[in-house]
């Protein structure tokens, strides 16, 4: 095989194997939009179940996408090691997905929330409130941890 021939070989296997290695990594789970869970479902609901419900809900969402995030960032360790040192194990990347989990549970927050409005649940939108407020900060903190620009 001549170089020309050997260096082609290689480019078309990128072109070919790259696609589909991508396809099957997972997303983060802040790159998941959620899907739409109706309010009807919390309307005979009371503020405290409520409360009860999106803290519920939350703890779960939260687990999810801590798992969904390990699996991300695992299958763009594998998508790097595969694509440096052997293609091959790119047809191999098998993750535990939970995109449709996080998506459901966004929505089921979204859900809740809108309950909460409607029912006027002055606590409820208050520590929604501050959950979110929270979660931005943290996100933040992580950006800026993530970029090094901490303590400079």
């Amino acid at each position: 095989m001549t170089y020309k021939n050997k260096y082609f070989s290689i480019i078309a296997v990128f072109i070919f194997a790259l696609p589909m290695a991508i396809a099957g990594c997972a997303d983060q789970s802040k790159n998941i939009k959620a899907s739409y869970v109706s309010p009807l479902k919390y309307r005979s609901y009371a503020c405290d179940q409520l409360t009860e419900e999106y803290a519920r809900v939350l703890e779960e969402s939260q687990t999810v996408n801590k798992s969904q995030d390990d699996t991300a960032g695992n299958d763009a360790v594998a998508m790097g090691v595969g694509l440096v040192l052997f293609w091959p194990a790119l047809f191999f990347i098998d993750s535990d997905d939970q995109k449709e989990d996080v998506a459901r549970l966004k929505g089921e927050i979204k859900a809740v929330e809108q309950a909460a409005i409607r029912k006027d649940c002055a606590s409820l939108r208050l520590a929604i409130r501050d959950d979110r407020k929270a979660a931005k900060d943290a996100a933040a903190e992580a950006a800026k941890t993530s970029s090094g620009t901490e303590g400079k």
